[in-house]
Parts: structure tokens; sequence; C-alpha cells
């Protein structure tokens, strides 16, 4: 089943406006698919280039201006695909574009081309990079409809949206230990010296059994017996992996909040719960509260990527443990938000924080209500 991506429309509107149109994200997330929609919508003359090929490669290593003439012929539009594959493949884009303006390129790349820095530095103001995820919730009601994607929520919550996972059901703890085991840490292990492999894994199931709580450095440093800078160099490997992504704490005006406390998610539940071997449906669990509030945490993430929206995130605690889970900045203003799984399950915005910074809005965020939260929009 094809599933129509948010990000394939992004990029429509954004072609032959003189700059690389970038794809980044993790692998086994539907980048290659985009492409060949991108290329079936077109009318133009197209060049696929699959960089897992030698050849395309070893043609788009440091060629010439003439070479490169030769190579792309008369093609208007020209996707690379799996560009990570090729070691100076920023040098060439940029070779590409400023010789080439009347033909567009898209490229997809794996998380390698942020660990390896190949592309930020040559291609400063010749690009829009866009992220790319598993899927969303408002792609998969596009093709399910409401009633079936609410149906299947606690699915999901467990399971996650790596597209492999939605599309084949009934094999998803096959799929999802490969994705863990195969390709997860792929790009970190090439691109970066990592010296105890074994030790990622290990931070990842730490960080996976303290989703939606302050992360203490220096606690996984003695868990893991490595010292804090390495820790936190790890997690901003993750990070740049798009596996995780934190929250930093809000803190202007209270003398009793938490300056530089760290809450870490992941963006997928479904890898989070294959990281830590926990399928067990929600009744029978004990985190379903932090399951949900990553589930959502996440989503967001997606609704404001594809929307272009532009916010600063936090979570807010003090030393006396009010808390808010999720806070946005968007224009000056600042949206606050809890997220309840039970919908009996009450919560009020703190005085602390009402008083101290007005004209706040609050939601408290619960099954019968989280639509609009991660940007539903009723397209049938």
């Amino acid at each position: 089943m094809v599933i129509n991506r948010e990000l394939e429309q992004i990029v429509i509107n954004k072609l032959y406006q003189k700059k690389a149109i970038v794809i980044v994200g993790p692998r086994q997330v539907g980048k290659t698919t985009l492409l060949n929609l991108i290329a079936k919508r077109s009318d133009k003359k197209i060049l696929f280039l699959n960089c897992d090929e030698p050849d395309v490669r070893k043609k788009l290593d440091l060629p010439s201006s003439t070479q490169l003439k030769a190579y792309l012929g008369n093609a208007e539009l020209i996707l690379i695909d799996e560009a990570q594959r090729v070691k100076n493949i920023g040098i060439t884009l940029k070779l590409l574009i400023d010789n080439f303006p009347e033909k567009q390129v898209v490229v997809t790349g794996s998380s390698a081309l942020e660990l390896s820095n190949s592309i930020n530095e040559p291609l400063t103001g010749r690009k829009f990079e866009y992220k790319m995820f598993p899927f969303s919730f408002q792609e998969l009601v596009n093709v399910n409809g409401l009633i079936v994607e609410n149906r299947l929520l606690e699915h999901r919550m467990i399971y996650g949206m790596y597209p492999d996972v939605v599309n084949n059901q009934g094999n998803e703890r096959e799929i999802l230990t490969n994705i863990v085991s195969s390709y997860l840490y792929k790009d970190i292990f090439e691109f970066q010296d990592i010296r105890k492999p074994e030790i990622i894994e290990k931070l990842l199931q730490a960080l996976a059994l303290q989703i939606g709580s302050e992360v203490s450095f220096h606690e996984l440093s003695k868990l893991l017996g490595i010292d804090s800078i390495t820790v936190q160099r790890y997690i901003n490997l993750l990070e740049k992996s798009y596996i995780l992504f934190h929250l930093r704490s809000f803190s202007r005006n209270v003398r009793n909040e938490l300056k530089k406390s760290t809450k870490i998610y992941f963006y997928d539940n479904g890898v989070r719960n294959a990281l830590i071997s926990n399928y067990n449906p929600l009744a029978i669990r004990n985190d379903i509260g932090a399951l949900w509030e990553n589930f959502m945490i996440s989503e967001r993430c997606k609704r404001n990527n594809y929307s272009l929206n532009y916010a600063n995130f936090y979570f807010w605690r003090t030393t006396q443990q009010q808390e808010i889970d999720y806070i946005e900045e968007r224009d000056g203003q600042l949206f606050c938000y809890e997220f309840k799984w039970n919908v009996n399950k009450k919560a009020s915005l703190s005085t602390t924080f009402s008083s101290n910074y007005p004209n706040t809005s609050f939601k408290v965020i619960n099954p019968e209500n989280y639509m609009d939260f991660i940007g539903f929009e009723n397209k049938q």
C-alpha cells in the first residue's frame, strides 16, 4: 500500500528555486519511496541516481563541472538517493547547483549526512533541508480513516509508526527487532569513533526506561562506566541519528526552577519498546503515562516539522516538584500542556507558573481530545 507523505507536497512546492532539496532522516522511514513518488508525479526529464551503486558513487565523488555535465545529460530533475554513501557529496552538489541552476536536485540521506557534516558547509545558502520521520497520525488517517486509526491507537503506542511495521501487521516484533539490531546505530558506527559499541545499546536501554523523566548524565555515567562528557556526546550522536530528541527545562523568573535539566524522548514508540523488549498491552503496563507522553510529543514534533511551525520546546519543573510536561513558545506566547492517559484525571496550571508567566494557555491532552494537539485535519 502506498501511503502519501505530508513532506511530498512541501518538496514539490519548493522545486526549481535554484536550490538543492535535501531530505534527511533515519533509515527505513520511506525516503526512497518518496523520491519515487516525486518522480512519478513529474513531467520533467528525470535522472535517478542510487548511491548504493559503486559506479554511481564513483561518478559523483569530486567530478569536474565538465564531467558532471556529460553525466547528467539533458535531465531536468535529478534525484540522488542514499547520498551519504558519497564521500564528498556536498562539494559535488555545490558544483551542480552553481553550474546548472536550471536543473533541480533532490537528495535523500540517512543521519550520516549530519554525522559526517558533509553537506552543511558546502551548501550554505544553497539548500532547503527537511526531516522525514516514520508515518504520522495524519498520514495514516488519510488512508485508513479516523475511526480505524482511533481503534489502532493502542497498537501504534506499542509498535510505533515505521512504514514496514505499519504495512506488515502480525510481524511487528520481528521487524522492530531487525530495525533495532541492523539499522539503528549503523551510521554512528560508520562515521564516528565509538570504541565500545555495546555502550550505545546500554545507554539507549537506560534512556528508554526514563522517557518523560529528567535525565542525569552523572547517574548514566556511573551506570555505564564512562564519563559524563562521553554520555553527552553519545546522546548528541543519537539525536543526530534521529533516534531520540531532548527537551530543555524552561527557566526565567522563578528562583527554584530547575535550570539545566533535560528530558529525553524517542521519535518512535516501537523503537523504544523494542529496546527494552516490552510489547505488553497497555492494561498491564506501569509505563502507560510515559508511553502516552512520548507518543504525543513525537507526533507533535512531526506536525510542527511538516507544518513548518517554528517554536521553542521545553518542560518545566521546580525543586518542589511542580511541573508542566510540555511547553511551546511561539511568537512570544507560552502554550502549556499536560498529558493524561486517564481521561478522568484532572490537572491545572501551577499558580507559581501562571503568576510569573501571565497570559499563558494551558490544556490537558488525553485520548478524547488529542487530535487537535497533533495537528489532525479532517480531509475526508
